[in-house]
């Protein structure tokens, strides 16, 4: 499968047009036309779903797109790597990482190596820790942040300093808000929104699950989240009650919602990873480098 095919495939899906692909990609429209078809038959399925005006993708093309997209951003990723190489330490790094008030560790040594090599450009990318080690897996990600509890084995890792706290955020009107701290019992019959990750782990490995004990099985679950910038919205709203660590949402005086952790009191330490059989570029072993100093003083 040639890349240069690929890249006239995703011009064709992106403008719905092989008229207006071949305009942009300064292709005729036969020859790209002939391509396509050539692309189909190498895969031995149907792309496109063609019509007099526009063309649309089947469902073998929407996995072809993700996938397409996926191998040409590896592409681009390795053709840079190459790049740091040859001009010693410059080029990208790219770090998936779960939401977490620790972050701020990752944004003080982005400064600090920005100051020193402004050639240096970092891309950051938020998700669960899912979400951050499937990336990791394909080689689109350099590191990844990922919140405990979670499966670390195959990876290596650096314990990040500091943990964060569980608790529960509400609207600040709630009755609830008059506590200084949440326990298993005030949980009970409330609408609760929970992040899906600890719906998927096993209870071994969870430990907000073991913290709710005999509660974890009859909690009200009215609605579920990746990232909690749109769980605060709902609770701003008055869906319900987040489950979720401290610091990440806006509770400021203007705000209408609140934070009050849990008790007994629960934190998640958190990992920064990156694959075994990686090959570091020069910026990602330089960032590494600073990354071990920050966990090894703090």
């Amino acid at each position: 499968m040639d890349i240069r095919v690929l890249r006239y495939f995703l011009a064709v899906a992106n403008e719905g047009s092989i008229t207006a692909a071949a305009n942009a990609l300064y292709l005729t429209q036969p020859t790209l036309s002939r391509q396509l078809k050539e692309l189909e038959d190498e895969l031995g399925k149907k792309l496109f779903h063609r019509s007099n005006h526009r063309i649309s993708l089947t469902e073998e093309g929407v996995l072809l797109r993700k996938r397409a997209n996926e191998i040409l951003d590896l592409v681009n990723k390795t053709k840079a790597e190459f790049v740091d190489i040859k001009e010693n330490i410059t080029g990208n790094i790219h770090i998936g990482c779960g939401e977490t008030e620790v972050f701020r560790y990752i944004a003080q040594i982005t400064k600090e190596i920005q100051e020193q090599y402004p050639h240096i450009h970092f891309h950051f990318y938020s998700g669960n820790a899912e979400y951050v080690m499937e990336k990791l897996d394909k080689g689109l990600f350099d590191f990844g942040i990922v919140i405990e509890p979670v499966n670390v084995s195959n990876y290596y890792y650096l314990n990040m300093p500091n943990n964060d706290t569980w608790g529960l955020l509400m609207r600040k009107d709630s009755p609830l808000a008059t506590f200084n701290m949440i326990t298993v019992s005030h949980l009970a019959n409330l609408p609760l929104i929970c992040s899906r990750q600890l719906l998927i782990e096993s209870l071994s490995k969870n430990n907000v699950i073991n913290w709710l004990g005999d509660m974890a099985t009859k909690l009200n679950i009215v609605a579920t989240y990746n990232l909690i910038f749109n769980a605060s919205i709902l609770v701003r709203e008055g869906v319900g009650y987040a489950i979720t660590l401290d610091k990440l949402a806006n509770t400021s005086d203007e705000s209408p919602i609140c934070f009050r952790p849990f008790a007994p009191k629960l934190e998640s330490g958190l990992n920064i990873i990156w694959k075994k059989d990686q090959v570091l570029s020069n910026a990602s072993k330089l960032f590494l480098e600073k990354i071990k100093e920050v966990c090894e003083f703090s």
